[in-house]
């Protein structure tokens, strides 16, 4: 589940444990479960990154970066239930993988626990990372869109907008969650197509994304009913208290009062807007 406020989240929380440390050991946790992608083998990646010093922590949409003294990085793509953490782990079952930081005489453990293992981690040298995180892979990183480019992107494309938002290539780090979230707030129906949204409404769309995902992220991210995810403490995010339609259908609107938040299916996830207040 993880978007673009808990990846965020995630990546602040481990900021001044993890930037200039150096990696003692970097090792896979004994798991039982599905193993998952780790690029290149275990071994090349301990002969490389073993003695580095961390220099920086980053996110790109939603994509965690850790990057080397050396010019390399760990990008780590937590997916659907990835988390990264610097305190216990809400198990020891799921635990993936352990980087052992030292600063001076002490050490301390930055962990990648996933449930489902769906998550990624890869160490990349300087032309990989820019291969892979480039603008033809990527698109502009959702906080930082200026409007004219929202204009350009989704005047190039008819599909619904809701749709749309969920194209990484068109704009990195809007998921299901904030994107339905953000068009509520902006008073837009997510069957729209995007080329025939207004100057106005675009206007609008991009001021509800930047308020929706700046306060989700003061919030620390949305822990959803199945408890998976967790900041880097392993303590629950808030934003999940101020969810508008995501998850609430049949429900009342709290926008205005309109009695039935409803549920469709787009792009084979669920899109829950008001039919008041998003005609």
């Amino acid at each position: 589940m993880p978007e673009l406020p808990e990846v965020e989240t995630m990546v602040r929380g481990i900021r001044s444990a993890v930037e200039g440390k150096r990696i003692v050991e970097f090792r896979r946790a004994p798991c039982r479960c599905r193993t998952i992608s780790l690029k290149p083998g275990l071994a090349t990646i301990r002969r490389r990154c073993e003695g580095q010093t961390v220099v920086g922590v980053r996110r790109r949409a939603k994509k965690i970066i850790l990057e080397l003294a050396s010019g390399e990085a760990f990008v780590i793509e937590p997916r659907m239930t990835g988390l990264m953490l610097v305190a216990n782990p809400p198990d020891t079952a799921h635990l993936r993988f352990e980087w052992r930081l030292a600063e001076r005489n002490k050490t301390r453990s930055l962990w990648f626990w996933d449930q489902r293992g769906l998550g990624t981690v890869r160490l990349l040298d300087a032309g990989q990372l820019a291969d892979v995180l480039g603008d033809g892979r990527l698109g502009p990183d959702a906080l930082a869109i200026s409007g004219q480019e929202w204009q350009s992107r989704l005047k190039a494309t008819a599909r619904p907008v809701k749709v749309a938002l969920l194209d990484q290539k068109l704009v990195a780090g809007i998921g299901n969650l904030y994107a339905s979230e953000i068009l509520h707030l902006a008073q837009i129906n997510p069957r729209r197509r995007a080329n025939r949204l207004t100057a106005a409404e675009i206007a609008r769309m991009a001021r509800a994304v930047v308020a929706v995902l700046e306060e989700a992220i003061r919030c620390e991210g949305s822990t959803l009913s199945d408890g998976t995810y967790r900041n880097a403490l392993n303590e629950e995010g808030g934003y999940q208290n101020a969810h508008r339609v995501y998850d609430r259908a049949n429900q009342a609107c709290p926008t205005c009062g309109h009695p039935e938040i409803r549920r469709i299916v787009q792009a084979q996830r669920s899109t829950f807007f008001c039919p008041a207040c998003q005609k």
